[in-house]
């Protein structure tokens, strides 16, 4: 019963445009084990059992979160099932992460360690080093960059089709990343394989996004950034905030250029609003340099 239920509120979730992965995903693994227990209805004990399988405060909370928005829907139609109380596990107390800014020298060291990948003599060495430099270079998503298929790759830059927001958009190269774009192209359309996929694995195959994610922090943690599995360290999405930091230390000395170059910021990144920009802005110490000369300027009297 739970598991019809569950196909119903997928597939309505998807028909109103949502992807719903990570969350069909945890209510897959939800109802999987509600219904071990022979339950067909949701109920506050069960659900405070499996979400404390969770290794940490925050995935319990939004193992918790998710059901109780399953629930909500269900009890709607059937008084039977229970909604658990938000504050099942106490009140939340979100902190964001501190993403980290990686140098430009540390960038070069994660392309240069992912071209002595294996096997040898296949793409792979090629496709994930082109891949981490293409994301540090443009800003995109992961799951952007696993999407492009190769008429994306056009002589005015990448057109990025298959976005978070369903909005398309075109991004210009800078020409040391079209050349390093090239070279691997040159090779990719030579490789055999079905797909017309950018990127493949030396099976011919896209690579699933948490193949992609494993293989980073193989690399990261190769070359001394990350400790063992399960320690906190820079991940592949602070090279999206690396990004958007250096894009705007490149006009931070002018504040009228920064109100525009934000707004541009925005429209590359990908992002439905400018607000969502700031979110990936992290104080750097040029920054802060330039913070403090222009407050210095202020309070003398002197525009800049």
């Amino acid at each position: 019963m739970l598991s019809q239920l569950l196909a119903d509120h997928v597939l309505l979730h998807r028909a109103l445009g949502f992807k719903f992965r990570t969350q069909g995903s945890l209510l897959r693994n939800f109802v999987a084990f509600a219904e071990s227990r022979d339950e067909q209805v949701v109920t506050t004990a069960t659900v405070r059992e499996w979400a404390l399988q969770a290794p940490s405060r925050e995935q319990r909370r939004n193992r918790l979160l998710t059901v109780r928005r399953f629930a909500l829907s269900l009890r709607a139609e059937d008084p039977r099932h229970e909604v658990p109380a938000v504050d099942l596990f106490g009140s939340a107390s979100y902190k964001r992460r501190t993403p980290y800014i990686y140098s430009p020298v540390e960038i070069q060291r994660l392309i240069d360690v992912a071209r002595q990948l294996g096997p040898d003599g296949s793409i792979r060495p090629l496709t994930y080093a082109t891949m981490f430099g293409l994301i540090a270079a443009t800003g995109m998503r992961v799951s952007e960059a696993l999407a492009m298929r190769l008429p994306d790759v056009t002589s005015d830059g990448l057109i990025i089709a298959r976005t978070k927001f369903k909005k398309s958009r075109q991004l210009p190269l800078h020409p040391t990343t079209r050349r390093a774009l090239d070279r691997y192209l040159a090779t990719r359309l030579k490789a055999a394989s079905p797909s017309d996929a950018l990127f493949i694995s030396h099976q011919g195959t896209p690579p699933a996004y948490p193949t992609v994610i494993t293989v980073f922090l193989q690399v990261i943690r190769s070359i001394g950034l990350r400790g063992a599995a399960g320690t906190p360290g820079p991940r592949i999405h602070d090279l999206r905030h690396t990004f958007a930091v250096r894009s705007l230390e490149s006009c931070a000395h002018d504040s009228e250029l920064v109100a525009r170059h934000i707004t541009a910021l925005s429209t590359y990144l990908g992002h439905a609003h400018v607000t969502d920009t700031y979110w990936y802005l992290e104080v750097t110490p040029e920054l802060m340099a330039h913070m403090a000369a222009a407050s210095e300027a202020f309070h003398s009297g002197v525009s800049r």
